[in-house]
């Protein structure tokens, strides 16, 4: 029998480490089930743009090396990079639903998880999730763009906020404004779960992309100290395969950052409202939800 992870509690760093991968462990077969069933197409689309784009791009410098380019060129590569941005976006905004989704019928119904119910969650709150997104791209961009600390002191409350928009059902706005309210006077533990849990994907990522990288620098001549930049083509169909291994890798590792968010999300909620406390208190006086 699967063990369940309680979502509503408090938790130290460690704990949240390790329950972000027990909950991953013990839901393996039955979370990336519906995980594929819902985003499969998507991500089939943004894998085969991502191979095409790789494809083009070295087409692309072929032709330029030959002196032989084209508008034409120009523009299907134009028409491949909107494809890949469009799914890219389309499939990381539904993986990270998906996720939240299925994290709350796993809580609402105590260790089990209804599918119509995510799906419909999923697409019902698409745009919703687009829009959460772009504005908080636009601002955590912009404290980027004008000083690093901004950027990471914005970035640490609004990731967040997806997950106040799906367990809370507040609107785009009220989300966003929330995850301030919420992470105030926890900043810093905060930002140092996100930190420990953004470097170990940030690890396995790099691992993943290893192979596309050695055989690159082996194919360029770089390993062996004789380089050959003509044998240097991005068209080359193994660099296209590892790549695309490589991009798939990124896509399910980054899984782990909205797990981990999600029960920090949890564990600032219980410390601001008890909310997990008030129900177990009920179940306990055998009130119903």
């Amino acid at each position: 029998m699967k063990q369940f992870i309680e979502f509503k509690k408090q938790r130290e760093m460690s704990q949240i480490l390790s329950d972000t991968f027990g909950f991953l462990r013990n839901e393996f077969k039955t979370f990336f089930g519906v995980f594929f069933k819902i985003i499969a197409p998507y991500l089939a689309v943004m894998l085969i743009s991502y191979g095409t784009y790789m494809f083009q791009i070295g087409d692309m410098m072929n032709l330029t090396m030959a002196g032989s380019t084209s508008v034409i060129n120009g523009f299907a590569t134009f028409i491949i990079v909107l494809v890949f941005i469009i799914a890219t976006v389309t499939t990381y905004v539904m993986s990270q639903a998906t996720t939240l989704f299925y994290i709350k019928s796993y809580i609402k119904h105590n260790g089990n998880i209804d599918f119509i119910e995510i799906k419909q969650n999923v697409y019902g709150s698409f745009w919703k999730f687009i829009g959460l997104g772009f504005l908080v791209a636009i601002c955590v961009g912009c404290g980027f763009l004008f000083c690093l600390i901004p950027g990471i002191y914005l970035y640490v409350p609004l990731v967040l906020s997806f997950s106040i928009l799906a367990f809370d059902g507040k609107s785009v706005s009220d989300a966003f404004s929330a995850s301030f309210s919420l992470v105030k006077e926890y900043w810093w533990i905060t930002f140092a779960s996100l930190f420990v849990v953004g470097i170990i994907v940030m690890v396995a990522s790099y691992a993943f992309a290893l192979p596309a990288t050695i055989y690159t620098y082996a194919k360029m001549g770089i390993l062996s100290g004789e380089i050959d930049a003509e044998n240097f083509t991005v068209a080359d169909p193994v660099s296209i395969v590892l790549g695309i291994i490589s991009t798939l890798a990124q896509f399910l590792l980054n899984i782990i950052s909205v797990v981990a968010s999600v029960l920090i999300y949890f564990d600032l909620n219980e410390k601001k409202n008890f909310t997990g406390t008030y129900e177990r208190i009920k179940n306990l006086g055998g009130t119903d939800e």
